[in-house]
């Protein structure tokens, strides 16, 4: 059975309200979480970006939710770094967190001061780090001289069981490449054909593990507040690579976003004030072969999103199970 997660975005809400959010979820049927890890948010209006690993910590001990997190090692975070933030939470929560890795965004990683490399040098940084990060998690000790340099690193506290390292890839060319090293996928919901194409490079190319799937959805009481609400939340996230990857502070997203009109909304962000109609909409995802499905209602207030999935539309999905909200 698909498991149906609630996004956490912090890049649009306060860390205690998200907290909130995500036990609300739980209580309203939502049987995981993941969440995002930005040091900037998308746009001036979303107007947060809290740190995700401290976060983590308290989402985990105050939920019985398993948790994801997305994550870019090889700049703003060194790979030692998150190998021992990832195997602290995953040796206090045995099973209950996972890491998707990417080669990240200019709009984060500027922060250091380095200079933004190239796609294919990105990947190969991203490649080193997950070495890193695995031989660290097996209990190796890790000296490196590469695009990552390591001297003497070794983990002194470990899980039992090391947290899944999944590939966080949008493109086909970038899930069929990380096929060789990830224990699953994680992506964004795109066109059938598209997502059609990214989950089968992974496949095709050898790759194992879970499929997870982010959605990002605006629900209201009309279609107008829904398509208002993610117009003035989401139009920033509406730019295909490499525009999204180079843009480097809120203020640029911003003005690029200018001249995005509402009703291109729809093409990346799924708008109803129906419940059923978002049931449906989610049952086709879930059909492509997705494994987790995590779901990114874009507007900042999250109440109103949860209690009406959790009693409409998770029963659709899982009809033997009780919304127990």
């Amino acid at each position: 059975m698909t498991v149906i997660g609630f996004h956490a975005s912090h890049e649009q809400i306060h860390p205690s309200e998200l907290l909130r959010a995500v036990q609300r979820a739980e209580q309203a049927g939502f049987t995981a979480a993941m969440c995002s890890d930005h040091f900037a948010p998308w746009s001036e209006r979303q107007g947060q970006s809290a740190f995700a690993w401290a976060w983590l910590g308290a989402a985990l001990q105050s939920t019985g939710l398993p948790f994801g997190v997305v994550n870019a090692p090889g700049q703003r975070y060194h790979p030692a770094i998150i190998a021992q933030a990832a195997a602290t939470l995953a040796a206090m929560y045995e099973g209950r967190f996972w890491v998707a890795l990417g080669s990240g965004e200019a709009a984060n990683e500027h922060i250091t001061g380095d200079g933004w490399p190239r796609k294919d040098v990105r990947n190969e940084r991203l490649l080193e780090s997950v070495q890193i990060i695995r031989a660290l998690l097996a209990g190796e000790e890790v000296s490196a001289d590469g695009l990552v340099r390591v001297d003497r690193a070794r983990l002194w506290t470990r899980p039992e069981t090391p947290p899944l390292l999944l590939a966080a890839a949008v493109s086909a060319e970038t899930a069929g490449w990380a096929a060789d090293w990830a224990d699953g996928l994680a992506t964004i919901a795109q066109p059938a054909p598209t997502l059609r194409r990214v989950i089968g490079s992974y496949r095709d190319a050898g790759g194992t593990g879970p499929v997870a799937l982010q959605v990002h959805l605006s629900y209201a009481d009309s279609d107008g507040e829904a398509l208002s609400i993610a117009h003035d939340q989401w139009r920033t996230n509406v730019f295909s690579p490499p525009l999204c990857w180079d843009l480097d502070t809120p203020e640029a997203f911003d003005e690029a976003a200018k001249h995005v009109p509402p009703e291109a909304m729809r093409d990346s962000v799924l708008i109803s004030p129906d419940p059923g109609q978002h049931a449906d909409w989610l049952a086709s995802l879930i059909e492509l072969g997705v494994d987790e499905i995590y779901l990114h209602h874009v507007g900042q207030d999250q109440d109103r999103f949860i209690d009406v999935f959790g009693e409409h539309v998770l029963p659709r999905l899982h009809p033997t199970r009780k919304a127990s909200a």
